[in-house]
């Protein structure tokens, strides 16, 4: 028997592994155990979808519906799922799920250190919108603010 790939909602049960990851992942900006309890307890608010192998999470992603314009809370895809399209897969399920919310607009910042979120973000459509000096800490690393319109209306809102 095969296992395909899927996405699935985040469930409590993730919540461990997650955190693993996230410290294989992002080292000092990791969420931890208790993070992740903050976050699934949002819901609906916040909105998390893992892509799955089997049981096996290959990466997962989520956002915060606030309205006209949902945030991307993160996206991250572990090193061994890389390159198969799994972040994209992911970006283009957080698009659909925040369009069928009324959102507008995606908005998310990523490290201006870390060339291949960036590129992948520019590909799904992202466009720069402003940079946040010293955001991430510890490391003084910026942020660029991204965007992506989901409507009808321009990157400029127009």
């Amino acid at each position: 028997m095969t296992s395909t790939r899927h996405l699935r909602e985040v469930h409590w049960s993730d919540l461990a592994d997650l955190a693993r990851a996230e410290e294989e992942l992002f080292a000092t900006d990791a969420w931890s155990e208790p993070a992740w309890w903050a976050e699934l307890a949002g819901r609906p608010r916040r909105d998390y979808v893992a892509a799955v192998e089997g049981e096996r999470i290959l990466g997962y992603a989520g956002l915060d519906h606030a309205g006209e314009v949902a945030d991307v809370m993160t996206v991250a895809v572990l090193p061994q799922a890389r390159g198969q399209g799994l972040g994209g897969w992911l970006l283009a399920e957080l698009a659909e799920r925040a369009r069928e919310r009324g959102a507008a607009y995606l908005l998310l910042e990523v490290r201006c250190d870390n060339t291949a979120a960036r590129r992948l973000y520019e590909s799904a459509g992202f466009v720069e919108l402003s940079v946040r000096r010293r955001y991430y800490q510890p490391g003084d690393v910026d942020a660029i603010v991204m965007r992506k319109t989901l409507s009808g209306k321009d990157a400029h809102g127009q």
